[in-house]
C-alpha cells in the first residue's frame, strides 16, 4: 500500500513541479538559460519518477504511461493559462512522452537490468529530453509579440515581457541541456531504482 501510495504522490508532485516548467519562453531575455535549466528539472522528475514505477512494477511500459499520467495532468493544469486569454498555442507542455518510450526499451532491450536501466536509459533521457522539448519553441507562437499582444498586469516582476539582450548562454541550449542531462539523468535514474530497495 505504501508503495502504491508513494507512486501516487511522486507522480502527482512531478506534475506540480514541472508545471511551469515548460513556461521559459515567459522569460523572455533568459529564454535559453531558462530552458536548459528547465530541461534538466524535467528530466529530473521523468527519470526519478518513471524509473521507481518501472522497476516497482518490473514490466515495460510504465515509465511510458508514468510519461502519459505527468502530460495529461500538466495539460489540465496549463487550462489556467488559457483560462488567463493566452491563445492555446503559446502553452508550452514538456514533452516527455519520447523519452519514458526510451527508457521503457532500455529495460526492455537488456531484459530488466537494471544497471543498463541506469546507465542506458539514464543517457538517453538526458540527451533526448532537451532535444524533444525544442520541439516546443519551433512550433509555439512568437513569445515576444504574444506577451505584448496579451498583455497581464498582475504578472510578477520577472514574467514581464522585455526586450531580449545577446547572452553568453544562448549559443546551444540543447546541446548544453543534452550533455548535463546525459551526466545527471544517470544519477536521477539510480535514485529511482534505490527507491525501491527502501
Amino acid at each position: 500500500c505504501t508503495h502504491y501510495l508513494f507512486m501516487v504522490v511522486v507522480a502527482v508532485n512531478s506534475t506540480l513541479l514541472t508545471i511551469n516548467a515548460g513556461d521559459y519562453i515567459f522569460y523572455t531575455d533568459w529564454a535559453w538559460t531558462s530552458f536548459t535549466v528547465f530541461s534538466i528539472s524535467q528530466t529530473l522528475m521523468l527519470c526519478v519518477g518513471a524509473t521507481y514505477y518501472l522497476t516497482f512494477t518490473g514490466v515495460p511500459g510504465t515509465a511510458t504511461y508514468y510519461g502519459l499520467i505527468m502530460t495529461v495532468y500538466t495539460w489540465v493544469a496549463k487550462g489556467a493559462w488559457f483560462s488567463l486569454g493566452y491563445p492555446y498555442d503559446f502553452i508550452v507542455t514538456p514533452v516527455w512522452l519520447p523519452s519514458a518510450m526510451l527508457l521503457d526499451l532500455a529495460y526492455w532491450a537488456t531484459k530488466k537490468n537494471k544497471h543498463s536501466l541506469i546507465l542506458f536509459g539514464g543517457v538517453l533521457v538526458g540527451m533526448s529530453l532537451p532535444l524533444f522539448n525544442m520541439v516546443n519553441l519551433m512550433l509555439v507562437a512568437d513569445p515576444l509579440e504574444t506577451a505584448f499582444k496579451y498583455p497581464r498586469p498582475t504578472l510578477p516582476p520577472y514574467m514581464t515581457p522585455i526586450e531580449p539582450q545577446v547572452g553568453k548562454f544562448y549559443n546551444s541550449p540543447v546541446a548544453l541541456g543534452a550533455g548535463a542531462g546525459a551526466v545527471l539523468a544517470v544519477t536521477f535514474t539510480a535514485l529511482g531504482c534505490k527507491l525501491n530497495t527502501w
